[in-house]
């Protein structure tokens, strides 16, 4: 199945509901700022993803964005000013 990069970047209100999602998401890519992550996933792992935030957040407060950015694995999607993050090399870290 292919797999392709996100960005995952999240607005949260509640402090609890916000440590929900952050641990969520980390379970699924790689940090590269407070909450925005990088995930590679494929279709089946996207739809769990989004399905396991559904149940987290609350529709019209909180918000998040899952943003398609190519080919999992690219990494010339990026250009950094100042120090870049690392960025995952290959798969998701699907807990």
């Amino acid at each position: 199945m292919q797999r392709y990069r996100y960005l995952v970047a999240y607005d949260i209100s509640d402090p609890n509901r916000l440590t929900r999602v952050r641990k969520r998401v980390k379970g699924y890519g790689d940090v590269m700022q407070y909450s925005v992550f990088v995930c590679d996933l494929d279709a089946r792992e996207k739809a769990r993803l989004t399905a396991d935030l559904l149940g987290i957040i609350v529709a019209g407060i909180d918000r998040v964005a899952i943003i398609e950015i190519g080919l999992a694995g690219d990494r010339e999607s990026f250009e950094f000013l100042g120090p870049p993050p690392a960025l995952p090399v290959e798969g998701p870290l699907v807990y």
